[in-house]
């Protein structure tokens, strides 16, 4: 006979699950008792579940197999929430086990009793509960499949007591772990297509905007892009396999990107929309005609209204239309794109300069040493705010590099636990968290983890003592600041207490031996760059409702001696 526990984890290896990420719980006894001997899967200990949540999230974009994780009764699984949500956004196969309360005190509003099935249903594809042990498998095999086919999460909800009893399993899995493709029609129908031909045959200057839906269509994308000299935006999930080798590439848009993508959509006569669903309205030009091409059909027209919406998937849908368009000749709307991008490129890169001796470290410099010095097959995460900035900014990530970040769901703390999740599953490669002191504070504990599962991840925090993008937005909105303001440790000697090699740079002299001497280390480490407390990062147009509240603030850093800089910044970020 079997446990209920030890078929579960039997169930989990057979997908080709290697870390259940968790916290230890009553609850989950029986399971992770069944996890503990076994090296062939392992229990990763947490210090907070939504940190587990986040690390399998990771593991599951990073490697296309299922992710895991687990949280005990009640007050656990809920913590789960917030990585859920995000791994679900994410787009990211992710099996949640939610333990539960006794079995027969289940209804009697039983201490820590919730009710996950109810809880997880706005951020999973499926919520089964095992309410018996021959349940097990069925509801398992259930999750699983779902998690796979719909890209997403999957919580079954297992009671303790459930989960130490007997059962007879069914014969072995032989499902592969790996991926169902989307559901989806890989190519467009006849009159779809004809009409797409003619947009495209008919357009003189023509921008791409590509997004994550072009991940297995690089190649097509690149020679649509040929065929019909158009200047390529890409978002920032595309950004690891869109940007680099590009002739064609002009960089982003939206907040974080910078001029020269968003005039190239502004400047084009039909804008081609590739597996995107870039969720700024306000960044989309009103007057040019539009095509939009996504496997999800609910996408089509949703951000903005669109000529042409096809359902299908990107690299099918552009082999079939590339034989029957006409090459274009003119050139100038690529031409004067790329240059404006090259101008935009170089006025950023003109920020991330380090003078012997200034201090504050300007974070463009601290993010533009770091990609020199990271191996080519580096892994970056990224906090939302400040950090995905300079992430989109100044990391390269042609080859194999990859970049994870809380893109859709916009989360605080996501960098090191994703980095956890990266590191376990690429145990060999420099795993690199681009962490601000907001989000590194939020799920400190985790530093904890890093010593405690013996993991080498790489932490370099930018402390600017404060909320950097959230103070952005007040100031941008003309509010004044409030709660804002971190009054932060030295986070080198924080880490240093808790078992880590722990540096801090101060100037920037000591920004590349210090992300040198880390990046060697071979255990933990960790880089408190002390960086300039307000550094301005403007998106590449101000909507009248922003004009007050920048006007402001410019005056003031004007005042403050910072009036260069303000000007540098302006012409990357406004003009043409």
């Amino acid at each position: 006979m079997t446990r209920v526990a030890d078929l579960l984890v039997d169930l989990l290896r057979a997908e080709g699950v290697r870390s259940v990420f968790g916290v230890a719980g009553d609850s989950l006894n029986a399971v992770t008792d069944s996890l503990r001997p076994r090296d062939d899967i392992r229990w990763v200990h947490m210090r907070h579940e939504e940190a587990a949540a986040f690390a399998a999230g990771a593991v599951a974009q990073l490697t296309g197999r299922l992710g895991a994780c687990a949280g005990s009764c009640g007050p656990g699984n809920l913590h789960l929430i917030n990585g859920l949500y995000d791994a679900h956004r994410s787009r990211a196969p992710v099996l949640a086990i939610a333990a539960q309360v006794p079995s027969p005190e289940i209804g009697s509003e039983y201490f820590q009793e919730t009710h996950p099935e109810e809880v997880f249903r706005e951020c999973s594809h499926f919520r089964g509960v095992v309410s018996s042990p021959e349940m097990l498998e069925p509801v398992t095999r259930e999750a699983i499949r779902v998690a796979k086919a719909e890209h997403g999460v999957a919580v079954v909800v297992l009671p303790g007591d459930i989960a130490e009893r007997s059962v007879v399993p069914g014969p072995a899995p032989r499902s592969p772990p790996t991926l169902a493709p989307p559901s989806a029609d890989p190519a467009p129908s006849g009159p779809e297509l004809d009409r797409l031909v003619e947009l495209l045959n008919g357009a003189r200057k023509v921008t791409i905007l590509a997004g994550g839906g072009c991940r297995d269509a690089r190649d097509e994308v690149l020679a649509l892009a040929a065929r019909l000299r158009a200047p390529i935006v890409h978002t920032l999930r595309a950004k690891e396999f869109l940007e680099h080798d590009n002739p064609y590439d002009v960089g982003m848009t939206g907040l974080i990107g910078f001029s020269s993508g968003y005039h190239a959509m502004g400047d084009a006569d039909l804008l081609v929309l590739l597996g995107t669903d870039f969720p700024y309205r306000q960044f989309y030009p009103a007057t040019v005609r539009k095509v939009q091409v996504d496997r999800d059909a609910r996408h089509l027209g949703r951000r903005t209204p669109v000529d042409l919406g096809v359902v299908a998937d990107v690299g099918s849908t552009v082999r079939a239309a590339l034989p029957r368009l006409t090459p274009k000749a003119d050139s100038g709307h690529l031409t004067q794109s790329m240059a404006h991008y090259g101008q935009s490129r170089r006025a950023l890169d003109e920020l991330a300069v380090g003078e012997t001796g200034s201090v504050p470290l300007h974070p463009q410099f601290v993010a533009r040493v770091l990609d020199e010095l990271a191996p080519d097959d580096a892994i970056f995460t990224c906090d939302v705010g400040l950090p995905t900035v300079w992430a989109a900014r100044y990391l390269r990530l042609g080859g194999r590099r990859r970049l994870v970040g809380s893109f859709w769901h916009g989360s605080m703390a996501n960098a090191l636990p994703q980095a956890i999740g990266a590191q376990r599953a690429f145990p060999d490669r420099r795993v690199i968290s681009l962490s601000g002191d907001g989000g590194l504070s939020m799920l400190l504990g985790e530093l904890l983890t890093l010593r405690q599962v013996d993991l080498p991840v790489k932490i370099v925090v930018f402390d600017n003592r404060s909320l950097g993008f959230v103070q952005l937005e007040q100031k941008s909105a003309g509010f004044l600041e409030s709660g804002v303001d971190l009054v932060n440790p030295n986070f080198a000697e924080l880490a240093s207490s808790a078992g880590l090699l722990g540096l801090r740079a101060e100037r920037p002299e000591e920004v590349r031996p210090m992300l040198g001497e880390m990046l060697a280390h071979p255990g933990p480490a960790l880089l408190d760059a002390v960086v300039a407390r307000q550094e301005i990062v403007m998106p590449p147009t101000i909507e009248p409702s922003m004009v007050k509240g920048f006007g402001l603030w410019l005056i003031k850093a004007i005042l403050s001696g910072r009036g260069d800089e303000i000007v540098d910044l302006a012409k990357v970020n406004l003009f043409r």
